[in-house]
């Protein structure tokens, strides 16, 4: 017995041993692939280390170049001007929105601008001066969670409880978001002032949306009835409980017979009435919110202002981006030059061979 506990003991510490050992050549292999890595990575700094000591009168001579043309350039630019403008679409508009938007800058980009002109309403010359028009969704955290709120309204329980915040947000989208943002680059400062009608007219003529808009109008005003005369008649039932407890309260006491369930009952129901009240004074006030919100196609949050901010910034200016393109430059045809002689010279030595 004795030789048989012994030798299950040494199998398990052989067991334990080989599997300290294959953990021990694990971190091993680990370490030497790391080590591979900074070493490869140490050999390409140094080389382009190097090559920038080689070439470092090329490149310098090309940085000067490029920052000289980018200052030239950056002052004999025409000056450009952007214009932002926050709205809220309404009646599932937001897809025509943006599909408007594209179109203008379509335009734009192609420099029709003619066309462009013809949709703006503007003149020719000013249409011209535009460059580009794009639009984004704005939203932060806050609005999203509200979105999320109102968009669990909507659903039934089962729904609702398969569905969180982090799964809506995956989903979330730049139409999905309640304001967007119109942005409109152009050289002439006051242009996108003139343009806003136009913008906001194509979206707020569309015969299906103001369709919605008249149909979300009426029931509105049906809710708006509804809630008004329920509050009317919520009125009447108090008075009446009113006058039945004051009546009750006039009645001379026969005795010590005192009906203490139905002055309770009574007022367990003056208390649902007020409860009630409650909730359709909530139910009007989101309707007035509702009406509010949706008395346009489209809201403007923020109009266009009168005149756009000039374009800034050292990310934004030719002083910037010449000479690291002159720099690239340089360094792709040093690097073309270099391939090229080794080329040769393998070819050289295969010849040799």
């Amino acid at each position: 017995m004795s030789t048989s506990s012994n030798s299950g003991k040494s199998n398990d510490e052989v067991d334990l041993g080989q599997l300290f050992q294959a953990i021990g050549r694990g971190f091993q292999n680990l370490i030497d692939l790391l080590m591979k890595v900074v070493k490869v990575l140490a050999n390409i700094l140094i080389m382009f280390l190097l090559f920038l000591q080689k070439n470092i009168i090329a490149l310098s001579i090309a940085l000067v170049i490029g920052v000289v043309a980018g200052f030239v350039i950056d002052m004999l630019k025409t000056e450009r001007y952007v214009s932002r403008m926050l709205v809220e679409p309404n009646f599932n508009s937001v897809q025509q929105l943006y599909n408007n938007v594209g179109f203008y800058n379509d335009l734009a980009e192609a420099e029709d601008s003619i066309a462009l002109s013809d949709a703006l309403n503007i003149k020719v010359g000013e249409a011209a001066s535009i460059k580009k028009i794009f639009i984004d969704s704005y939203s932060d955290e806050n609005q999203k969670i509200k979105l999320f709120d109102d968009f669990v309204r909507e659903l039934d329980t089962s729904t609702v409880k398969v569905l969180d915040f982090e799964s809506y947000l995956k989903n979330f989208n730049s139409l999905d978001a309640r304001f967007h943002q119109i942005s409109l680059v152009s050289t002439n400062s006051f242009v996108a002032k003139k343009a806003q009608p136009a913008l906001i007219k194509s979206i707020s003529a569309n015969d299906y949306f103001k369709l919605q808009k008249r149909i979300n109008d009426v029931n509105i005003e049906i809710q708006d009835s509804i809630i008004n005369k329920q509050l009317i008649e919520i009125d009447s039932l108090q008075g009446l409980y009113k006058t039945i407890l004051v009546k009750e309260a006039e009645k001379p006491m026969q005795g010590t017979n005192i009906n203490l369930a139905e002055n309770g009952e009574s007022q367990n129901k003056e208390l649902a009435l007020i409860k009630e009240r409650e909730i359709l004074k909530t139910q009007l006030v989101r309707l007035n919110q509702e009406r509010a919100n949706k008395s346009s196609i489209l809201n403007v949050i923020s109009d266009f202002p009168n005149r756009g901010v000039a374009v800034k910034g050292f990310w934004n200016s030719y002083k910037f981006v010449v000479p690291l393109a002159a720099i690239l430059l340089v360094i792709l045809v040093l690097w073309l030059i270099q391939l090229n002689r080794y080329l040769n010279n393998h070819q050289l030595s295969t010849k040799v061979k």
